[in-house]
């Protein structure tokens, strides 16, 4: 009868059978997450990659600029509050930092930017008028079920933004209204990847 391996055997003889790992992957495995790393504290802290990346030599830059760029570029949402419209900031700010072709990305960032204003204008508006609308929806619901089961007309004061049920439709409904601007979002920033 054959010998079991343990899993660790096994993972040991298809490391061995890899050989040696590459100079450019051992730099890829050290210097991608340093740059994930060094980004967020660039959002955090208030830093700036560029001072930072004068720590580093030029083969690890290039890895910490991809690490830092995923980074900066995932942290650019639509701006729900202040909080994260100040990281967006820091992101675009870090982000055009790094890049080569400065037009390119100034390009993205006005439309990124009118995206941000419409979300703020008119797509407050669209959220105010679609909440005040599900709320009479389920105040209407809630008083005729009432009466349904009640016989008759009823004065009670039912708060209905309360309800989980009501949370829930709303969370779908802002859901809903977000990604349209998530899908343009989305887009922009494939295009900032693709910029030098």
């Amino acid at each position: 009868m054959a010998d079991i391996k343990s899993f660790r055997e096994i993972a040991m003889e298809r490391i061995a059978s890899m050989g040696e790992a590459s100079e450019e992957d051992q730099l890829k495995w050290k210097y991608l997450p340093e740059g994930e790393k060094l980004a967020a504290s660039c959002l955090n802290e208030n830093r700036e990659i560029k001072t930072e990346l004068e720590k580093y030599d030029k083969k690890a830059r290039e890895y910490i600029l991809k690490g830092a760029e995923k980074v900066f570029i995932s942290n650019i949402n639509v701006p729900k509050n202040e909080a994260i419209r100040g990281i967006n900031e820091k992101a675009m700010h870090n982000l055009q930092s790094i890049k080569k072709d400065k037009n390119a990305v100034k390009a993205i960032y006005e439309k990124i930017n009118y995206i941000f204003e419409h979300y703020d204008t008119q797509g407050k508006q669209q959220r105010e008028q679609s909440y005040e609308l599900l709320k009479q929806d389920f105040q209407n619901k809630i008083e005729q079920a009432l009466a349904k089961q009640l016989g008759t007309e009823n004065n009670l004061e039912i708060n209905v933004e309360a309800l989980p049920q009501f949370q829930e439709e709303w969370r779908k409904a802002t859901s809903q209204l977000d990604n349209q601007y998530n899908n343009y979002l989305n887009e922009y920033k494939q295009e900032l990847r693709e910029i030098e």
